[in-house]
């Protein structure tokens, strides 16, 4: 896709590269850096003013923060997929690994996210409320919705035309045509194959990104089981195209688990994914040109 103009810069802890035909402008700018700075205050579980964070130390309701709602009712159908593997009250098992808010990668041993996270977290008529305290984690779909509403922004102005891509660390909205290289997991100087998309999003994950030893002397990474705590084990990588960023994101999180295919097939996700012993599989209707 030709374009001629990129914007490149960091937030919410990763690489942004926004792709237009023509240069936005000062104005637009401000006002997407002003959309992820306004979303990172309302979801980060890592910033102590972050709207979410009063909720992890006294149970209680706060004004529902922005997309909620979408959000969480998406988590739902993650939760029921994966057999509660991926859950939104993961946070305060990823900061015991190690993940936590001052990245200090110490591994303070397994603990699972509650299993009745819904029991415990509710969201409606614009109130999250929490019965016990936890930290909310979104991070299993919350960078691709972000990606979807700068899309959105850029989309809504009159001066932004032609294609437009928006990449936030591997969560890719297209609007066009693009051919975007799945990078191996265990070399980024190599590729597994190449994907086009068109006027729709490609998202990635892979266990490397986020890596750190474990105590045991083991790998630890980001990717948990919130059944367990522990590390998965089996999927090295994931690689899912879908209308929006949003549902691929949500999608390449469920494909490390059993029920991530069915959960990519009800939502008309077409995906790729690497097993930890370099085996590839992928979904009937993936388009993907895979280097066998």
């Amino acid at each position: 896709m030709a374009q001629s103009s990129r914007w490149e810069f960091e937030a919410i802890g990763t690489r942004w590269q926004v792709d237009t035909a023509a240069e936005l402008s000062a104005a637009i700018r401000s006002e997407v850096t002003a959309l992820i700075g306004a979303f990172d205050q309302a979801w980060s579980r890592f910033r102590d003013d972050a709207q979410i964070a009063p909720l992890a130390e006294v149970p209680g309701s706060i004004p529902a923060p922005m997309d909620a709602s979408p959000m969480l009712d998406l988590y739902v159908e993650l939760s029921e997929a994966t057999s509660g593997a991926v859950n939104p009250l993961i946070g305060d098992a990823l900061a015991r690994r190690g993940y936590d808010a001052h990245y200090g990668l110490v591994d303070r041993g397994a603990q699972p996210a509650p299993a009745r996270w819904r029991d415990l977290l509710t969201w409606r008529d614009g109130v999250l409320t929490v019965r016990e305290p936890a930290a909310i984690d979104i991070g299993a779909l919350g960078k691709g919705r972000l990606v979807d509403r700068v899309m959105d922004l850029l989309l809504a102005r009159d001066e932004v035309v032609g294609p437009v891509t928006v990449d936030a660390g591997g969560d890719i909205a297209i609007r066009g045509t693009e051919r975007i290289a799945l990078e191996h997991p265990y070399d980024a100087t190599r590729a597994i194959g190449v994907w086009q998309v068109t006027d729709g999003a490609l998202c990635a994950s892979a266990t490397q990104r986020r890596a750190w030893p474990g105590a045991d002397g083991g790998g630890l990474h980001h990717v948990l089981d919130a059944r367990t705590g522990e590390p998965v084990r089996t999927i090295a990588a994931t690689w899912a195209v879908a209308r929006d960023a949003m549902t691929a994101d949500a999608a390449a999180t469920a494909l490390f688990f059993d029920g991530g295919p069915r959960f990519a097939h009800s939502h008309a996700v077409a995906w790729v994914r690497m097993t930890t012993d370099g085996r590839l599989e992928w979904s009937p209707d993936s388009k993907a040109e895979l280097f066998l």
